[in-house]
């Protein structure tokens, strides 16, 4: 029997009955061949346990048919589902994803970069701190190689997969002004480096002062504040003016759900939360979150879909934002009426409409 190591391409046209030509160009994907001859050649291959070398192949393609990926957290499944959705677009056309995440860190951006472009890999995909200014996303263009941003709304000459957080954050603003709320905050954690947070934080102040809201607050916090309950409780308290509270991420405003307790305030009742990015934990708390619901898969594969065709050297235009939606859950109500007789009970909600961005991009 023939050593399974040293299979090769001849061994399986041989045992298909047809040409190595033939044989390559069924298993590479790469041209024409009749149904029948294609089964029996894959058919073989698959009997002898034949595998492409991977080095082979990009010798002579002088491709390394791998994508570099960097995103800020593997944690965070709204990352995870767009690199879900990148992973499945990029296969379906031969090529391999190498994930790696630097939680956010603009150092560990580059460093990431260097190591990925290093691998010879034949394009990027990428989330991170300061895409604008990293050298060595500018040594790949330099280099040719394609690059599509994901999350980032659009930058110069940097296509991105994107929805428009300042449009979404339009929306929240909208949202609170329905439901009566005048006095709002905006809580961020890694505000300086999250160019996302910043547009959000933008849209949402702009909005406010279109409705005439007051201004929003902008409440910066750190990693310990935001994963203990006591501590972000005793930041919130410094300002109690607020009912409302729109938090950059679903994280957030998840924190902020449990360190409302610890101030003796109760969600919606006495302080609204909004969330953004729709993730499905928000769906299954007791009192269902409130939140910009997005489509992280969708931007996974719009960005896969850009690379793809500056991979085959086609253009890599600016991309259209992706549609978002705004989930009106338990976490948004009208402030407590100001009232001697307030037994503690939350103002009615107003009837809204479902929100979907396509209403105003038509």
């Amino acid at each position: 029997m023939t050593d399974r190591t040293r299979i090769t391409i001849k061994d399986v046209a041989l045992a298909a009955g047809c040409g190595v030509a033939t044989a390559s160009r069924v298993l590479n994907k790469s041209g024409p061949a009749s149904a029948e001859t294609r089964a029996r050649v894959e058919d073989a291959a698959r009997r002898m346990g034949f595998v492409f070398s991977a080095t082979g192949r990009a010798l002579q393609s002088r491709k390394s048919m791998t994508v570099g990926c960097l995103i800020p957290s593997l944690a965070n499944p709204v990352f995870a589902e767009a690199v879900q959705g990148a992973q499945e677009e990029l296969r379906s056309h031969g090529y391999q994803l190498l994930v790696a995440s630097s939680n956010y860190d603009d150092e560990t951006d580059n460093d990431i970069l260097t190591t990925l472009l290093s691998k010879d890999v034949d394009g990027l995909l990428v989330t991170m701190a300061a895409p604008q200014e990293s050298v060595p996303l500018a040594q790949a263009r330099a280099r040719d190689i394609p690059v599509c941003l994901m999350f980032h709304d659009p930058l110069p000459d940097w296509p991105s997969a994107h929805v428009s957080n300042a449009q979404a954050a339009a929306e929240v603003a909208r949202q609170f002004a329905l439901y009566g709320h005048e006095r709002t905050g905006f809580l961020a954690l890694r505000f300086s480096t999250s160019d996302r947070s910043r547009n959000r934080f933008d849209g949402f102040r702009a909005q406010c002062a279109a409705l005439n809201l007051a201004p929003p607050k902008l409440i910066e916090i750190t990693e310990t504040e935001a994963n203990t309950p006591s501590i972000l409780a005793q930041r919130l308290s410094n300002h109690p003016d607020l009912t409302a509270i729109f938090a950059s991420n679903d994280f957030l405003a998840i924190a902020v759900q449990k360190a409302a307790p610890l101030m003796g305030r109760h969600v919606p009742q006495d302080l609204s939360v909004v969330g953004f990015d729709g993730i499905e934990v928000g769906r299954l708390l007791d009192r269902s979150l409130a939140t910009i619901e997005t489509t992280p898969e969708a931007m996974g594969r719009q960005a896969a879909q850009t690379l793809l065709t500056g991979l085959q050297g086609g253009a890599m235009t600016e991309l259209a934002p992706l549609p978002f939606t705004f989930r009106a859950g338990a976490t948004l109500s009208g402030p407590r009426a100001k009232s001697p007789d307030d037994d503690r009970g939350a103002a009615q909600s107003p009837s809204v409409p479902p929100f979907t961005s396509n209403d105003k991009q038509g």
